[in-house]
């Protein structure tokens, strides 16, 4: 999916949320890099404003769309929510693309975002 060209300089590090257990140390596995940027990226879309505590700013409004009806609007208005979000709270991403397709036959949309993350092209689905 991507080359590894990460800068040694700055390392990211996160723990991994499924909490699953490294199988030599025993441990809660972390993720480095790149996947610890894709995880900040899938919680920040995935939060609801006042969700933090203390931070009641950083969220996106997606949830607010759950049970509209799907349209065209509302594909834009997902867009625009997972953009704003990304472009002011992970500084660490330069989005190329967010794109939110209507799927007639089921009721819902299919989005995807692309986005850069040093030389590197990520897709996140």
């Amino acid at each position: 999916m991507a080359q590894v060209n990460i800068d040694s300089t700055n390392t990211f590090k996160d723990l991994d949320l499924n909490f699953t257990i490294h199988p030599i140390r025993k441990d809660v596995n972390i993720h480095k890099n790149e996947y610890a940027i894709i995880n900040s990226v899938k919680n920040l879309v995935s939060t609801n404003h006042y969700d933090r505590p203390f931070r009641p700013e950083i969220g996106s409004s997606i949830r607010n769309l759950l049970f509209e009806n799907i349209d065209t609007i509302i594909a834009a208005q997902l867009e625009r929510a997972v953009q704003e979000t990304i472009n002011n709270f992970e500084p660490r991403v330069q989005i190329n693309q967010v794109i939110a397709i209507q799927i007639q036959k089921i009721i819902g949309i299919n989005w995807h975002l692309i986005f850069l993350l040093s030389i590197i092209l990520i897709q996140l689905q």
